[in-house]
C-alpha cells in the first residue's frame, strides 16, 4: 500500500520494480531501526560478561582460559576505548544492534561507524598482544 500512495514520485529514471524495491528496503530498514530503539535490549552488565562463555559456545574444558580472555577484554574495553568508541563497540560487538539502527540513534553514519569499529578492534587487539593474551602473529590475522 506504502509503494501505491507513493507511486507519483516515481521518476522514470529506472525501472519501476527498481525504484520499488529500493523504496522497500529503505522503508522497512526505517521501521527495523525505529522498533528497536522502541524496545532497546538491556545492556550487557556483569552478569551477562560471565554468560559469554556459553553463549559463543566455547569448550567447557577451556571456559577458564576463555574466561581469563574475557576479562582482559573487558578490562581493556572500560580502559582502553573512548566513551563513544565502549558505546558503539558493545552496541554492535556484544549486543547485535544493527549498524543502520545505531547510525541513526547517533546523528552518525554507517560509515563513522565502521571507522570507529575499526579502530576500537585495533586498540583492543594491541592491549591483548600487550597483556600477553594473544600473540602478535594471531593479532595480525584478525
Amino acid at each position: 500500500m506504502a509503494i501505491t500512495q507513493k507511486a507519483g514520485q516515481f521518476g522514470g529514471e529506472s525501472r519501476f520494480t527498481t525504484w520499488a524495491y529500493k523504496f522497500v528496503i529503505f522503508e522497512v530498514s526505517a521501521k527495523v531501526a525505529r522498533h528497536f530503539w522502541r524496545h532497546p535490549t538491556r545492556s550487557l552488565d556483569a552478569e551477562s560478561w560471565d554468560r559469554l562463555p556459553d553463549r559463543f559456545g566455547f569448550d567447557p574444558a577451556r571456559e577458564s582460559e576463555w574466561r581469563d580472555l574475557l576479562l582482559a577484554l573487558r578490562r581493556a574495553v572500560d580502559t582502553e576505548l573512548t566513551p563513544r568508541q565502549r558505546e558503539v563497540f558493545v552496541a554492535v560487538a556484544l549486543n547485535g544492534v544493527p549498524a543502520d539502527a545505531l547510525a541513526m540513534k547517533l546523528g552518525s553514519n554507517r560509515n563513522a561507524l565502521y571507522k570507529m569499529m575499526f579502530d576500537a578492534r585495533r586498540k583492543l587487539r594491541a592491549a591483548l598482544v600487550a597483556n600477553g593474551y594473544l600473540d602478535d602473529a594471531e593479532s595480525r590475522r584478525s
